[in-house]
């Protein structure tokens, strides 16, 4: 039977780890809340384990954190110590820069486009061929709300030139540069830190989907979103490859068709998912919608992010195609 984990030592998590490669046991590590309703990542990852208990493989989920930080989590993936991982979908870029361009800004249209690429276009098994040398493979692509928008807690975002003055949130470096195309200034924040920074003026907003300030209780301090689609709100699941590879032929395809279900249910959440914004205004967030002109122009302002060091133009020529325009 399923259960979710709550475990406080790291030391305690490490050894659970460890305890792991000797049973026949998948651990499924969390990277959100267990909220059938909020959270696309956690109906891929509850789709997931679900299928696989029903089918005679004993998998259990653990909360976000319990296991360790993403950093870490892609550490024991890699080493075949922890089975299956949600995650960042930037862990997997130092082993395989291609998978950044599922974050390129205003480039896919929506999701049916990113899946087209993914798995008619073959992108999936290209980043693959870079990550599974180093013991983890991209198992799915996972959608965990509507396409990300602009949250922020001083002011209305309704052009690029409204972004002037704020300091934003950022993932990478990359998406500083980013934010400097808009006329804004970033500053990197852990995930855990971000309650702090919002409270303290260390940083004015972040990009995510709709549902996040809901699923993780920032509404008090986010008062301002704008809809502005830039990007889908994609993360990743990864697993061990020497787990993977290991399995016998027929647990392998228990796990291919668990994958496969858990990307059904996870796309058909996302077509639930028009409700939010509603959501966020009865939560006293203040909704924005942007005009044609408004979208052109912040495509337009966003195309240094196709000129950074962080991807090659034959990687984007790549992307491109796959999508099939």
């Amino acid at each position: 039977m399923k259960r979710i984990h709550f475990l406080a030592s790291a030391a305690l998590a490490a050894s659970l780890a460890f305890a792991g490669t000797a049973t026949a046991q998948v651990k499924i590590a969390l990277d959100s809340p267990p909220n059938l309703e909020a959270s696309g990542s956690y109906v891929w990852a509850n789709t997931f384990s679900t299928y696989l208990n029903e089918n005679g493989i004993e998998a259990e989920e653990y909360q976000r954190g319990a296991l360790g930080g993403d950093d870490e989590l892609f550490d024991q993936v890699s080493q075949g110590l922890l089975e299956v991982s949600m995650s960042p979908l930037n862990i997997v870029g130092s082993l395989d820069s291609l998978v950044f361009g599922l974050r390129l800004p205003y480039f896919f249209e929506d999701q049916a486009e990113v899946d087209r690429a993914l798995f008619e276009g073959g992108m999936l098994e290209k980043i693959n061929e870079a990550t599974t040398k180093s013991g983890v493979r991209v198992l799915s692509v996972n959608n965990v709300g509507q396409a990300t928008g602009i949250f922020n807690t001083k002011k209305p975002i309704r052009s690029v030139a409204d972004m002037a003055g704020l300091r934003m949130r950022a993932l990478d470096e990359s998406q500083i540069d980013l934010y400097k195309a808009w006329g804004a200034a970033g500053t990197i924040v852990s995930w855990a830190e971000v309650p702090n920074a919002l409270q303290t003026g260390v940083a004015d907003g972040y990009l995510n989907p709709a549902f996040v300030p809901l699923l993780f209780g920032h509404t008090d301090m986010l008062k301002h979103y704008t809809d502005a689609a830039i990007a889908p709100s994609l993360r990743i699941t990864i697993v061990s490859e020497d787990w993977y590879q290991g399995l016998s032929d027929e647990d392998r395809a228990i796990v291919d068709a668990a994958t496969e279900a858990a990307n059904k249910a996870n796309r058909a959440w996302l077509k639930t998912q028009d409700a939010v914004l509603g959501k966020l205004e009865e939560a006293g967030v203040a909704i924005e919608r942007l005009d044609q002109a408004a979208r052109d122009e912040f495509r337009a302002a966003s195309a240094p992010a196709y000129e950074s060091d962080l991807m090659t133009q034959e990687q984007i020529a790549q992307w491109e195609a796959a999508k099939g325009n």
